[in-house]
């Protein structure tokens, strides 16, 4: 059981790296403009999920809910 909560850890970790550099991208686009050497066209990225979903209506609406979900802080142990 010792190691499941360390694996579990883990990918919280690198979910959480995941995500700030995920915000670090955002940030670095908008104050550069285009699209970066490493991390491409992110702004455009998201731009484009968020209107596959918006034109999705209900099922969009629960794709965004089962992301968000996804994201969420929950108790590792």
């Amino acid at each position: 059981m010792d190691a499941l909560n360390r694996i579990k850890g883990w990918i919280g970790g690198l979910t959480e790296v995941g995500l700030m550099l995920l915000a670090f991208a955002i940030v670095a686009a908008l104050l550069v403009g285009g699209a970066l050497p490493f991390f491409g066209g992110v702004v455009g990225n998201i731009i484009g999920l968020v209107k596959d979903l918006g034109s999705n209506g209900l099922v969009g609406l629960i794709a965004l809910g089962i992301i968000l979900w996804l994201f969420s802080k929950r108790s590792l142990g």
